[in-house]
């Protein structure tokens, strides 16, 4: 399957057709030319191939073709086949813009870039706000040109983004987004979440989710346990229990072929459409060569952060500066960019200081502390996956502001520390009544990190050689991490997304402050 309008120099999505048993056992047999005794001269075997294909504003054609990706030779093609609503308003996903959850916002694309409305609450309407970027917008250096700059790119319409206010904190109402003229969408029902500084507070957390091809097409870059995650949150959310998802680095994994995120953006909006979607900035958004990137690697193919923060503007501190705090319930969550700098007196170390040693306990005596690229990590690896200079600049921060918790993804399974400081075990946990592993922050030494980045990338592996003293749980299974925390504990448990079992629990206590 290929696009037309603006076209890439690939297949968006292939198939094999030897994938049909028919096919290759000739069982569709017919003949096609008969010779004058009636015997048959040529005769095809057929093949019944299904693509499933979301409005991407794009026409389309399929292609049939045969000597693979690298020499194709085009067989036979179909007419141009064309989307009937390209300007339909599609993929409405929420986030959170402040503390209070008095108001959320509605993020979603069209075709049209005309002000639209976001419908909500029983007759409130707030319009929307259009941005886009080109293919200027993407960057490439000439040792490396970026297919976001060249054969990836696709044009992403418009990113409509309205604000709904006058909300009421962990209330659920009734919203549609869209206009007259281009549609609407269909009448979802979304849930804000805890206000800062009530008793209580339930999210799920993963990253390096990405996505996968919901048929059996060959695509550049497959993350194949983003369905099975996705679809095990969204029992999760079946229950009631979730009031916000944090989605912490390498979001689609699109990586420069930039009709990717449309897919993506299908594939969560399910959860994303319910509840409050942060999202943190990871390697595959941001990094390439000069981009100014911490990391001068290709992750993001040329996307440098534009087509992230298009898709997903979060409360941050200013447009390429995509760190920010929020709190909800008993927790202030800090939320930074493992990918820009964060070496001592930048700008982004300045602001987590400040943002930290301004906590109010009182009002959230939990602080969690959330990034992309880890600090502890057992997996070694050709490209380390610790930045030894950004534990020597950040971890610090972490001791003495008393931060309880920190989150990260980048490495892909699912790894618990000790209360741990400069490699070393400051505290280790104690079995609780009920045989959970529980961690006593009543006389605080040091913060528990956990990496939560088996959202959908294939799976990093454990080496039972030279396991670290501060590790002291690993699975490598594909899943996603449920808290729970209220003012006086928080339980962490690890959840596979193949079975919906807890892998690993743990809870951290401390008296009220």
């Amino acid at each position: 399957m290929s696009t037309r309008g603006k076209p890439s120099k690939q297949p968006l999505r292939a198939q094999f057709v030897k994938s049909d048993p028919n096919y290759l056992g000739c069982k569709n047999a017919a003949c096609q030319k008969r010779s004058a005794s009636g015997a048959c001269q040529v005769q095809t075997c057929g093949a019944t191939l299904t693509f499933h294909v979301i409005n991407f504003r794009t026409d389309v054609e399929f292609v049939f073709f045969s000597g693979g990706f690298q020499t194709p030779c085009v067989l036979k093609r179909s007419g141009v086949l064309r989307f009937a609503n390209p300007a339909k308003p599609l993929h409405g996903h929420l986030s959170s813009t402040d503390s209070t959850a008095t108001s959320m916002r509605i993020t979603w694309v069209s075709g049209d870039g005309r002000p639209q409305q976001v419908q909500y609450a029983g007759g409130r309407s707030a319009a929307s706000v259009a941005t886009t970027f080109t293919q200027k917008d993407m960057c490439s250096v000439p040792v490396l040109p970026s297919p976001a700059k060249d054969f990836g790119w696709h044009d992403p319409g418009y990113i409509h983004s309205a604000v709904m206010t006058g909300l009421q904190p962990s209330q659920s109402y009734d919203y549609r987004y869209g206009s007259d003229s281009v549609g609407w969408s269909d009448t979802t029902k979304f849930r804000t979440p805890p206000a800062a500084g009530s008793d209580e507070v339930s999210f799920v957390i993963y990253g390096d989710m990405g996505k996968a091809p919901l048929d059996p097409s060959v695509e550049h870059y497959i993350q194949p346990g983003s369905i099975s995650v996705t679809n095990a949150v969204a029992k999760e959310m079946q229950t009631g229990k979730v009031d916000s998802i944090f989605h912490i680095g390498d979001i689609s994994y699109a990586t420069g072929f930039l009709v990717e995120w449309d897919f993506f953006l299908h594939l969560i909006t399910p959860l994303a459409s319910q509840v409050s979607y942060m999202t943190a900035i990871g390697n595959h958004e941001r990094d390439y060569a000069g981009s100014r990137s911490v990391y001068v690697t290709p992750d993001s193919g040329g996307e440098c952060g534009v087509a992230y923060e298009s898709y997903f503007p979060m409360p941050a501190v200013g447009k390429d500066k995509p760190w920010y705090s929020i709190e909800q319930g008993s927790v202030h969550f800090i939320v930074m960019s493992t990918e820009h700098q964060w070496s001592e007196k930048s700008e982004q170390y300045n602001w987590m200081d400040e943002d930290l040693s301004s906590v109010d306990r009182s009002r959230t005596p939990w602080v969690i502390f959330i990034g992309h690229r880890p600090m502890y990590s057992s997996i070694q690896s050709i490209l380390p996956s610790v930045d030894p200079n950004f534990v020597a600049s950040v971890e610090p921060l972490l001791l003495n502001n008393m931060v309880d918790l920190v989150f990260f993804g980048h490495v892909h399974n699912y790894e618990r520390t000790c209360a741990v400081y400069q490699g070393k075990c400051k505290s280790m946990p104690k079995k609780d009544a009920n045989g959970i592993d529980t961690y006593d922050n009543s006389n605080y030494t040091a913060p528990v990190h956990a990496i939560v980045g088996a959202g959908g990338f294939s799976l990093d592996g454990f080496s039972s050689i030279n396991r670290k003293s501060w590790s002291v749980s690993r699975v490598s299974e594909f899943g996603y991490a449920r808290v729970h925390a209220t003012r006086t504990d928080v339980l962490v448990q690890f959840v596979s997304s193949s079975t919906m079992e807890i892998q690993d629990q743990f809870r951290i206590v401390k008296g009220g402050r």
